[in-house]
């Protein structure tokens, strides 16, 4: 078949290396416009592009896909099939109905569980015992389409926002090369969503790391885990903010006001929360690399002593 792929992160240059292992033809690839980026702002192809230019693939990177002469430009690549992952961009219905076959999304997350667009960190910061890849007939709504194909993955305890992001990525590559060998067979049935089961995946902004020491411990456990490696969790302590890259939860509540640190020992410093007990075992200081709780004592650093108060 003829593919068309639309995508911009490293998620989706996953399954763009996929499907190039394939008997099927990648016709064209769609991908955000550069970006600055790095100290030198300098403009950056992204992951999708470079993979695509390795592959000697054209590139195209409208800003939008609401013109008539943007549309037509794909209508000239005749695609049987456009696959989409983490693209960023509206698909209006004209685009939809370009390929023989439609859109197929690449969605992280077990529709309808999670619609939009930061459904990794959602179901790790919600508690999910279990996530997985969705591959989806795109239709006018957001992550809305039919169900064509479910691949599941249980979450971990110790997942983080980067690591279930990885084998997701891996995930979803494998499912959209199994999603093309039965839509080649014509066994590719869709299964409509039940609206009511559905979340929406808010896009992830910096301020959601700012820790909340009045929450409960195992839910701001999660956070860091979830955020890590970006946005990131962070608190203050007076006019300094430290990042905090791993912590555990102590099942024990304190009588001390949510925030205040309890204990500074080699294993961790302690802080209360508003129910049980968070145990951080890995900080970054403003200036400095992230590191454990023992380098930070071993450093001679007079910060995050019992008593202090964290906000």
């Amino acid at each position: 078949m003829r593919l068309v792929f639309a995508g911009t992160p490293d998620f989706a240059a996953i399954a763009l290396k996929a499907l190039l292992g394939t008997h099927h033809t990648v016709v064209g690839v769609y991908s955000q416009p550069d970006r600055p980026a790095g100290r030198g702002r300098k403009l950056m192809p992204s992951p999708v592009k470079q993979v695509a230019l390795d592959a000697n693939i054209p590139v195209f990177q409208p800003e939008s896909l609401k013109s008539e002469a943007a549309q037509q430009e794909l209508a000239a690549l005749k695609p049987d099939v456009m696959i989409v992952a983490a693209y960023g961009l509206i698909l209006p219905k004209a685009v939809l109905d370009i390929p023989t076959h439609g859109c197929l999304n690449i969605h992280a997350s077990l529709l309808p569980r999670w619609r939009g667009a930061a459904p990794i960190h959602r179901a790790l910061a919600a508690g999910d015992q279990e996530t997985g890849i969705t591959i989806m007939q795109m239709d006018e709504g957001l992550d809305t389409g039919a169900m064509l194909l479910k691949s599941m993955t249980a979450i971990a305890p110790t997942d983080t926002g980067g690591s279930l992001h990885d084998r997701l990525a891996d995930q979803g590559g494998e499912a959209i090369v199994e999603a093309l060998r039965l839509l080649e067979k014509g066994e590719l049935a869709g299964e409509a969503q039940n609206d009511d089961f559905a979340c929406y995946a808010h896009k992830l902004v910096k301020d959601e790391g700012h820790i909340d020491w009045t929450r409960n411990a195992a839910d701001i456990e999660r956070l860091v885990r979830a955020f890590n490696p970006w946005p990131g969790t962070y608190t203050d302590l007076d006019t300094q903010r430290i990042r905090i890259h791993a912590a555990t939860v102590l099942d024990e509540d304190s009588q001390q006001p949510p925030g205040t640190v309890l204990r500074r020992e080699r294993e961790g410093i302690d802080i209360a929360c508003g129910t049980g007990t968070l145990r951080i075992v890995r900080v970054q200081l403003p200036g400095s690399r992230a590191q454990s709780v023992n380098d930070l004592i071993n450093g001679g650093k007079q910060l995050l002593l019992p008593g202090q108060e964290l906000h």
